[in-house]
């Protein structure tokens, strides 16, 4: 496997040596006349002194500037005027030209490296072109001396560009390390929040990214806890009916004839509540699965049916509606139709037959507010939290169901991005609401 550690480093590094092979290239290019001319610390500034001392002085004294310059620097120096004719007799030795000649048709390099340069007076207005003669070891030399602070200051570049692509690199990979262990203890289902809790303290995009995949864990180990408990419930409540129905079909096969046909009542029964159990199950299942698009629903038209669907039972208590005109979401018909129900349901079962129900749906900015009031008991204010969870019932209630109606209702709204919240009205009774967003926001719920 290739590491992204070396991959990184090998970059900077690449990118490093390129910069180092350019500068010695340049460095080379730089070895010209013209540099070494603006760089020599003695021919940078000679035309202007010697045009000064020869203009003030004479050529006398311009003369033995230019020898002064040869014994001190063994730089020899010829000056011609704009004619080509020598201003001075210079410092080359009596038989350079011939030598230059002789030099000319042979191979070997000349002992010296031969500079020119132009110079205007500034205030004669003369020309002049000084021509130099230094020995190669003299230009040697000052090119060591030259380039020693470039290649120390290109060796402390060096340095310091390796310290910086190692901690660019360490502060790359080390935080992809970490999630890469956070990743593989979430699929080993041994994730600890607190392993990240260091790099959710980033404030760049590694400790955006920790801090979201810190609540993923979290919501995703919540869902798994969920689904264990659900499981267990289940297994719990299907097993009642199960053991009830095994006993019933013992007895019926040791009853007479007459004993026989009393036990099919109890058997159907038990069916039946089976057969609503697993319903129930399944619905609360189907909540979680993949969904179709969402599409507009017409509130108006769905809780008048609703209402309409449980008054045809002909069981009291009534109820009463009340919805905002023109209502509508963005959101699944059937999945919003089973919750009101649900909660329709409920409240029915613990409400008095002379006080009916009260459905109402509003508008409150970009949510819609369903709510469902019944007039009975309420509930113990310690159960409050409990009630929507799969499977639960409050102590000591007797009507019939199995604990799922309220926690489908949970899971439909929370589908939708909405919420469900369950009190006890002011006035007396419990009130449920749904409060649904005008456009869904699917949640992992």
């Amino acid at each position: 496997m290739r590491s992204l550690f070396w991959r990184i480093l090998a970059s900077f590094w690449l990118a490093i040596a390129l910069v180092a092979g350019l500068s010695v290239l340049l460095g080379h290019m730089l070895n010209q006349d013209a540099w070494i001319l603006s760089r020599h610390p003695v021919l940078n500034e000679l035309p202007q002194k010697w045009a000064s001392r020869f203009e003030e002085q004479g050529p006398d004294a311009a003369q033995e500037f230019l020898q002064t310059l040869k014994r001190k620097y063994r730089i020899d120096v010829q000056v011609l005027n704009s004619s080509g004719e020598p201003v001075v007799p210079g410092t080359f030795p009596p038989r350079a030209a011939a030598y230059e000649a002789r030099q000319g048709d042979d191979s070997r390099p000349l002992p010296w490296r031969r500079l020119t340069t132009e110079y205007t007076s500034e205030s004669s207005g003369e020309t002049y072109l000084l021509i130099y003669r230094i020995p190669h070891p003299e230009v040697e030399e000052w090119h060591r001396q030259s380039l020693m602070w470039p290649l120390s200051a290109l060796g402390i570049a060096l340095v310091v560009l390796t310290l910086f692509s190692l901690f660019v690199t360490l502060s790359i990979t080390r935080p992809l390390n970490r999630l890469r262990g956070a990743v593989h203890d979430l699929g080993q289902a041994s994730y600890q929040q607190h392993s990240l809790a260091q790099l959710a303290n980033r404030r760049d995009e590694f400790g955006v990214l920790a801090t979201d995949f810190n609540r993923m864990g979290a919501r995703l180990q919540s869902l798994i806890g969920s689904q264990r408990q659900l499981l267990r419930d289940v297994s719990h409540e299907l097993r009642s009916p199960l053991a009830r129905l095994r006993i019933a079909l013992a007895l019926a096969g040791r009853a007479t004839p007459e004993e026989r046909e009393k036990l099919w009542p109890r058997l159907d029964r038990e069916c039946d509540r089976l057969e609503a159990l697993i319903s129930e199950i399944l619905a609360l299942a189907r909540l979680d699965a993949d969904m179709a698009k969402a599409e507009p629903v017409d509130l108006n038209e769905l809780l008048q049916r609703i209402r309409n669907d449980a008054l045809l039972d002909g069981q009291e208590p009534g109820i009463t509606l009340q919805v905002e005109s023109a209502l509508s979401v963005e959101g699944w018909p059937d999945m919003i139709e089973r919750a009101v129900d649900n909660l329709l349901r409920n409240a029915r079962r613990f409400s008095p037959p002379e006080q009916p129900v009260e459905v109402q749906a509003a508008r409150l900015e970009e949510r819609v507010r369903i709510s469902v009031r019944d007039h009975g008991p309420g509930a113990a204010p310690e159960h409050l939290a409990q009630l929507g969870e799969p499977f639960y019932r409050a102590p000591g209630q007797s009507s019939a169901g199995h604990g799922l109606g309220l926690a489908i209702a949970r899971r439909a709204a929370e589908r939708h991005g909405g919420s469900l919240t369950l009190s006890n009205h002011p006035e007396g009774g419990f009130l449920a609401v749904i409060e649904l967003p005008r456009v869904p926001v699917i949640t992992l719920a």
